[in-house]
Order: structure tokens, then C-alpha cells, then sequence
């Protein structure tokens, strides 16, 4: 995938490789969300993790690690959850992944404003399109966003672009932003033992 010059590179690449590690675990999985950390920084604080993950500060260096938060969504939608995020100074970015339904224009004015009945809507529209979205932003101002439709799910067919979805993308915003009543264990653990999304 061509991206735009006006795209942080090491963004999009970390955003298009936590896509590419979800779709190699298929769809209907849970959200997932990730700490964005300097690969660089985390050679020099973590060299036996970045031995074993095959990473050497002089190539890595410039590009983000994401590192994955345990299994989020299950007991709150990613959503509410992030709202109640707030990352610690080390962390550069975050990013999430979402699968969702997604409804034509048309559909604009018939979705109830209830929650499950919206959901329940949606799941029955014949015109839905399931979609997987991958966002990502940097304390930078950076954002990059990949989109996987289920019905082209294709490498080439993946969309990208720093605006496609701005809601989940000023949400993540908000998880980075110092808030000096809050302090930083009310962030999700971005602690090097996590999974890192090579596949």
C-alpha cells in the first residue's frame, strides 16, 4: 500500500502491522488495543526482549513497537474503555482494533437510539458491510487508520488513510493527553512482557 506523504511512516507501518496480525487470526475476535512505544527505547531498556524478538536498534530505529495490552472488550465496549485511559509519559501512541458493522447512507434515520436495539438493527440490515478497523494516533498529533473489508478480505483490499474513522481516532487522542488529577496507573500496562504483533 502507497502512503500519503503527508502520513507518519513509522505510524502507518505499526498500524498496518497490528492489521496484518489480526487478520491472521481471523475474524469475530475480541478489541484489542496497544501501547506504541520507541523501538529504540525499548532495545536500550529491554535488550534480551529485543534479542528474542529480532530487533536491532540501528534499523528499528524511528519506528514504534506496538506492544498489546491484555484482552480488552469483553466486560465494557473499547469505546467506554478508553475513556477511562490514561497513558504514561513512555508511551508515544496507542492504537486499537475494532471489528463493526458497518450500514449505507440510507440506513441514516432508521437506527433506534438504543444501544442493543441499534446493534440488533444492524445485524439484521441485509445492506451491512462487517469491517475491521485498526487506528492509531501519536502524542506527535500523528493519526493513521486501516480499514479490511470481510466481504474483500484481501491484503491489497485494505483502505488507509489518518481520517477515516475520527471518533475512535479523537478517543485515542484523549488516552494521551496529561491530565494532572490522574495519574499514569490508570493506564493500561505497557510493560515489555506483552505480545508484540509480529507474525
Amino acid at each position: 500500500m502507497d502512503l500519503d506523504l503527508d502520513v507518519d511512516p513509522a505510524l502507518a507501518r505499526a498500524v498496518l502491522e497490528i492489521e496484518t496480525h489480526h487478520a491472521a487470526a481471523g475474524w469475530d475476535q475480541p478489541a484489542g488495543l496497544y501501547a506504541l512505544v520507541d523501538t529504540a527505547e525499548l532495545v536500550a531498556a529491554e535488550p534480551a526482549l529485543a534479542a528474542a524478538l529480532g530487533l536491532d536498534d540501528t534499523r528499528e530505529r524511528g519506528s514504534l513497537t506496538p506492544i498489546q495490552q491484555e484482552e480488552v472488550g469483553a466486560d465494557q465496549p473499547l469505546e467506554e474503555l478508553l475513556q477511562t485511559i490514561v497513558w504514561p509519559a513512555g508511551v508515544l501512541g496507542c492504537a486499537a482494533v475494532v471489528e463493526r458493522l458497518v450500514l449505507p447512507p440510507a440506513a441514516d434515520g432508521q437506527v433506534p437510539e438504543e444501544r442493543d436495539a441499534a446493534v440488533e438493527f444492524a445485524r439484521e440490515h441485509p445492506d451491512k458491510q462487517e469491517v475491521r478497523i485498526v487506528a492509531g494516533v501519536t502524542r506527535h498529533g500523528a493519526s493513521y487508520c486501516a480499514l479490511r473489508l470481510r466481504a474483500h478480505d484481501e491484503d491489497a483490499a485494505v483502505m488507509g488513510g489518518p481520517d477515516l474513522v475520527p471518533n475512535l481516532i479523537a478517543l485515542l487522542r484523549g488516552t494521551l493527553e496529561d491530565d494532572p488529577d490522574v495519574g499514569p496507573e490508570r493506564g493500561p500496562d505497557a510493560g515489555t512482557d506483552e505480545e508484540r504483533t509480529d507474525t
